[in-house]
């Protein structure tokens, strides 16, 4: 009897410490300086610049792979300038120039066959040791390179519970809850993700879609009927957006919205199209072929046969080369990888919708390369051409060759203490408190597909407005207004017009940002302040010391 009782009692205390044990580890408590949600480059850069500077950041994310877009098919590098990108961001640029100039690195194609076709600059730059262009899963490893030599703690595949798990007090972040109960405390928060996820979780103030002109006193916002800066459109090629062409009763073909398209300048809920950046390859022994997507409709690409019959023919003109017979292939014509219109709902949607959102768009573009590489509409040399493609087999290894980030171009952009608009960039107004620069066209990709009055099929919102020389973007673009928030950063989601995030919302901006909001939290914890009483003259020294470029 007493056997038996003993017995119990050292399973009971086993069960009680096993239960105490799941239950600590359900609902950890992290501390830390600074926490930086999310996985994006932004994140990196700002965490090597903190543990440079001897401070205790750990990143916590919900992805596995780190790197966001820029391991993630974004290889062919929008540049811009080359000469305002400093910092860690370079010196990211510079170790995928030291691993391409090992002769190890060319495992499929020569060095010298590749050739150096870069966006706007070199693609391998002998003159800054810098290499612009590159292949996915070499980007991860550089980025995991920094993680490891740096003793960064990363917690992947956490997701911040977006409706209670962001405890704020005063303007003041206190803790945030992650959905698996992992709880992260710390001094200062920095929002690194494409989402503006946390921003948005704290109660700081943010918008989605297009302002209007009016605004901020632009000219590129805002619906933009009628303007045509790239290829991305119909032109004058007049074709019937009807099942039967030219009956308005018979039905309207897939992908082509029938709401009113809005009137010029006017601002609008409507989000830029997003894609996946594909990692494809001729090469045949590292080549995977595309095979016929589940639930697989043909007539849903209907409009782009009649793209082809109408005698278009830029097929392959954005198969943009990366080393090793390797393209990162990027949207290209009126009918193409961006999924016009139906990414609305993203930024504000739960994780269920958005992976639902990211599943249809992964559908689109399989369906859509089937169809390109065996579908008789479409004409034979564009068929042979495509049946020589097919996924990298050596990208993507554990997610069937298919990237794990789809191309949020843009969400959420944070209404913070400063508001980049086209005046900015394009040099109308001075910025003052510069924390790094930008360069590239005000970029926005199509909105919405919808029919003219005159009964045919348009693109609308693709806008291509070029600096006339690199810009810098002020202090105040990554703090929230003081009132709202005291110790967040937010180097992603910035506090900018839809327009001028346009030309902010490119990889290597995004990495300066990043390790500038970095040297930020580091300066307040330092001299104890509030980010907000940050001396910008301080900070700018502090910049410019770390190889930043602000002017």
């Amino acid at each position: 009897m007493k056997l038996s009782v003993i017995k119990s009692s050292f399973v009971l205390l086993l069960f009680v410490c096993l239960s105490g044990c799941s239950s600590t580890n359900k609902h950890q408590v992290i501390s830390a300086d600074v926490v930086i949600y999310g996985g994006t480059p932004a994140a990196i850069t700002a965490a090597v610049e903190l543990t440079r500077s001897n401070k205790h950041v750990v990143i916590v994310c919900p992805e596995k792979h780190l790197g966001g877009m820029s391991s993630n098919g974004l290889g062919f590098t929008d540049t811009g300038d080359k000469n305002i990108i400093g910092g860690i961001a370079k010196e990211f640029y510079q170790r995928l120039y030291t691993y391409y100039d090992k002769e190890e690195a060319w495992n499929w194609q020569s060095k010298s066959e590749y050739g150096n076709k870069g966006q706007d600059t070199p693609a391998i730059d002998g003159g800054t040791k810098s290499m612009w262009i590159f292949e996915p899963h070499v980007a991860e490893n550089v980025f995991e390179n920094f993680i490891e030599e740096n003793k960064i703690a990363v917690y992947r595949d956490h997701w911040l519970d977006r409706n209670d798990g962001v405890e704020v007090t005063n303007g003041s972040i206190k803790s945030i809850k992650m959905l698996n109960g992992t709880l992260f405390k710390a001094k200062i928060y920095i929002d690194a993700t494409y989402e503006g996820d946390l921003l948005a979780a704290a109660g700081v103030s943010y918008h989605v879609g297009r302002e209007s002109n009016s605004e901020y006193n632009e000219t590129w916002n805002g619906v933009q009927v009628g303007t045509f800066h790239h290829g991305h459109n119909f032109g004058d090629m007049k074709i019937s957006p009807y099942k039967i062409p030219g009956d308005s009763s018979s039905g309207v073909l897939a992908y082509i919205s029938t709401d009113p398209p809005g009137k010029k300048g006017e601002a609008d809920y409507r989000v830029q199209a997003y894609c996946f950046r594909l990692c494809l390859t001729k090469h045949e022994e590292n080549r995977v072929p595309f095979e016929k997507p589940a639930g697989y409709d043909s007539t849903k690409y209907e409009l782009l046969a009649r793209i082809y019959e109408a005698g278009w023919n830029q097929t392959f003109d954005k198969f943009d080369p990366i080393p090793n017979y390797k393209t990162d292939v990027n949207n290209h014509g009126p009918f193409s990888s961006d999924y016009i219109g139906m990414n609305y709902e993203y930024p504000e949607a739960s994780y269920e919708q958005r992976a639902r959102i990211i599943r249809e768009h992964e559908a689109y573009q399989k369906g859509l390369l089937y169809f390109l590489a065996n579908d008789r509409r479409v004409p034979s040399e564009v068929r042979q051409e495509m049946n020589k493609w097919g996924y990298a087999k050596d990208e993507f290894v554990d997610n069937g060759h298919w990237p794990h980030q789809i191309y949020v171009r843009e969400a959420r952009r944070m209404i913070g203490e400063y508001i980049m608009t086209e005046n900015e960039v394009l040099g109308r107004t001075p910025v003052t408190t510069s924390i790094g620069m930008g360069s590239y066209t005000m970029d926005s990709h199509n909105v919405q597909r919808y029919i003219t009055p005159d009964g045919y099929v348009q693109n609308e919102g693709d806008i291509g407005v070029h600096p006339h020389k690199p810009y810098q973007i002020a202090m105040g673009t990554v703090l929230p207004q003081k009132e709202e928030c005291s110790n967040l950063l937010v180097p992603v989601a910035v506090s900018s017009s839809h327009i001028a995030f346009g030309s902010i919302r490119m990889e290597p901006v995004f990495m300066i940002l990043g390790q500038s909001s970095g040297v930020m939290a580091s300066m307040a914890l330092d001299k104890k302040v509030p980010l907000h009483d940050l001396s910008y003259e301080e900070v700018r020294k502090e910049l410019v010391a770390r190889n930043q470029i602000i002017n």
